[in-house]
């Protein structure tokens, strides 16, 4: 008769090791798309600050609103971004994240100078953001199994986190060899190349469970 500590391993062995082809090449993708709206998103708000000065002519900290506003945007999204990824799914509220973060980034740079607008831009950019990020953790965590969810989130913050080093240096080439102008336009493009890797996941796009109370969706599960 097995003890309950050979039951216990046994388990755990069934609960970890090598993931099945197609849903290791769906966390490739995923991860391939953290990468991607990271490097996207946060040139954007590395060098905005330099931005506003050389293109648009703004002195005196008054970017900071558009970039309070994003941050202010996000945050009160949590929830109902929580509510529209249990009726559509995570994998669709990403794409259309995507999409909104990309249109957005596209719009300002059209701009020559600062417009009032603008601040709507970054608002959406700000939902946008917060539809991304809701969404794609959990999907990576989907994918794991239960005794390799540790390793999958620290390759999710590996990425993640590479990315927000590498495109410091990235756009700031572009911006100091070429022009400011690139800017946006590299947010685009790193945006539509996040959108086309995104697509290509097929794993992890459970719909969250719609929680009963307002404050449960602000709980974290163990």
């Amino acid at each position: 008769v097995e003890s309950e500590e050979q039951v216990a391993a046994e388990d755990g062995a069934k609960e970890s090791g090598p993931l099945p082809k197609d849903v290791k090449r769906s966390l490739i993708f995923i991860l391939m798309s953290v990468s991607f709206w990271f490097i996207a998103y946060n040139a954007v708000t590395t060098a905005f600050s330099r931005y506003v000065g050389e293109v648009w002519g703004l002195e005196g900290g008054g970017y900071a609103d558009c970039l309070m506003i994003a941050t202010v945007a996000a945050i009160i999204s949590y929830i109902p971004i929580g509510a529209i990824s249990s009726k559509i799914g995570r994998k669709k509220t990403i794409l259309i994240g995507i999409v909104l973060l990309g249109s957005c980034f596209l719009a300002a740079g059209l701009y020559n100078t600062y417009h009032w607008t603008m601040v709507i831009f970054f608002a959406l950019i700000g939902f946008a953001w917060a539809s991304i990020g809701v969404n794609s953790y959990p999907m990576v965590v989907e994918m794991s199994k239960a005794g390799d969810v540790g390793k999958y989130t620290g390759l999710y913050y590996t990425f993640s986190m590479a990315a927000q080093v590498i495109t410091p240096i990235l756009s700031g080439a572009l911006l100091e060899h070429v022009g400011y102008r690139t800017l946006f336009p590299y947010a685009v493009a790193f945006s539509a190349l996040a959108f086309i890797t995104m697509s290509m996941v097929k794993h992890g796009d459970s719909k969250p469970v719609k929680k009963k109370d307002l404050l449960e969706n602000l709980d974290v599960e163990d």
